[in-house]
């Protein structure tokens, strides 16, 4: 059929269409968009738990009121953060310097919403004694002996609940709470760092895949232009190859340590169709579209690229139904972008040169919308392939809709990159540009 489409252009004096090198790295036509390139990140970062009940103490103290101070010159400074037992800082509350063991509070500084406090005290060794907010009367929180402060100096001096000798005072069943939230919080810390592996990798097989997409641009540019096509063809073909096994070997070590994240295999699926691994993407697309499907709520836009990747996979195979019934689900759970998905099933078909499947195709995008030129190229495309001549006039005679579909495509793009060829095929037939045609309203 491809060999005719050459032979007419031949008999018309028409030039091959040209191959331009576009954004999804096919290197026939630059209309293709990958609907794969929508990708989501990894799952959040898990929240460590960092509520703790702070224990009120054991000891008991009278606490008497502090008599005032005289200002003096000669001052130290203290400063530090409060640490409840998870290691968190803990907000709010007071800390106290004391000379008789927390019986006299000599000086009180607030403890900020991020932990920290900070005043000045005459030098001297005092006992450091935390107090939550609402602590009551007579009791404290923690407490620390030997704190000296020394003139002009400015102490560091955390009040750390983390400290064995705090915990081994805790009640048995805070003790156990607070081995609980270690334990939870381990597996958090673990969690986060398994999420935020996922995400670099993620990040590198973006931009993997508009590395494979741009494969063949690229070829070209470092071969420089006295390079044969088939050589930029071969060292394209090396590019994708490189960038879709990176692809496959992380997500398949990904997908094996988070198996519930459909986008892992999305990206799985998406490298072995690149590499022609056609029984791998299918199983892959499936688990995908499976996990999105079966998620708690339901991820249309996700589901549309799992389908629509199934539909490729297919197309690319020469299974015309199956591939029509995946595009078709494509567009049905996705329909905000259900002429995108239709779209590019039309384009893939034009690129396996499946004349009438890309026709069908192309009319089925086009009752979604109409408006869209390149479509009504590649239905042209379709219906010439069974064209004749006129051995009389030695014109290329058009089958039905032909001309229309050809004549729709220089009305939304009389100056797009097949408008001079479309031109020539219309005047080899003998046929009349139609400039005052009108473009369908959606």
């Amino acid at each position: 059929m491809y060999a005719a489409m050459r032979w007419f252009k031949k008999k018309a004096g028409l030039p091959e269409t040209k191959q331009r090198p576009s954004p999804d790295g096919f290197e026939r036509y630059d209309f293709f968009e990958r609907a794969a390139k929508m990708v989501r990140a990894a799952p959040k970062e898990k929240k460590m738990k960092r509520s703790f009940s702070l224990w009120l103490g054991l000891l008991v103290f009278a606490l008497l009121p502090a008599f005032a101070q005289a200002p003096s010159a000669g001052m130290g400074k203290i400063h530090g953060t409060v640490l409840n037992p998870t290691g968190a800082p803990q907000g709010s509350g007071s800390v106290s310097l004391s000379t008789d063991g927390g019986a006299t509070l000599k000086y009180t500084f607030p403890v900020g919403a991020d932990g920290t406090f900070s005043g000045e005290a005459i030098p001297g060794v005092y006992a450091a004694v935390y107090r939550a907010a609402d602590t009551p009367p007579g009791k404290m929180v923690d407490m620390y002996r030997g704190v000296k402060i020394v003139e002009g100096q400015d102490l560091a001096q955390d009040i750390d609940m983390t400290r064995q000798e705090y915990v081994d005072k805790l009640p048995a069943d805070q003790k156990k709470a607070l081995e609980d939230l270690k334990k939870q919080n381990a597996e958090a810390i673990k969690a986060n760092q398994v999420i935020n592996t996922l995400n670099s990798d993620l990040k590198i097989v973006n931009q993997d895949i508009k590395d494979a997409e741009n494969a063949r641009t690229q070829a070209a540019t470092d071969l420089g232009a006295g390079a044969t096509r088939e050589a930029v063809d071969a060292k394209a073909a090396d590019i994708k190859t490189a960038k879709y096994t990176e692809i496959e070997t992380m997500m398949t070590k990904d997908s094996a340590v988070m198996p519930d994240q459909s986008i892992l295999w999305t990206n799985l699926a998406r490298a072995e169709l690149g590499l022609k691994k056609y029984d791998d993407a299918e199983a892959n697309y499936r688990k995908a579209l499976a996990l999105a499907t079966n998620a708690k709520k339901p991820i249309p836009d996700v589901m549309g690229v799992d389908n629509a990747g199934l539909g490729e996979v297919y197309a690319r195979q020469g299974k015309v139904t199956e591939a029509n019934a995946a595009f078709d689900a494509a567009a049905k759970v996705d329909p905000t972008r259900a002429a995108f998905h239709l779209r590019n099933e039309a384009v893939i078909f034009f690129q396996e040169r499946n004349a009438d499947a890309q026709v069908a195709a192309a009319d089925e995008a086009l009752a979604v919308d109409p408006n869209q030129a390149i479509l009504y190229y590649i239905k042209g495309q379709g219906l010439i392939q069974k064209a004749t001549v006129d051995p009389k006039t030695n014109r290329i005679v058009l089958p039905p809709d032909c001309t229309e579909a050809y004549q729709r495509y220089l009305a939304l793009s009389p100056t797009g990159p097949y408008a001079a060829e479309v031109k020539g095929i219309l005047d080899q037939a003998g046929e009349k540009i139609n400039s005052n045609y009108r473009a369908p309203k959606k």
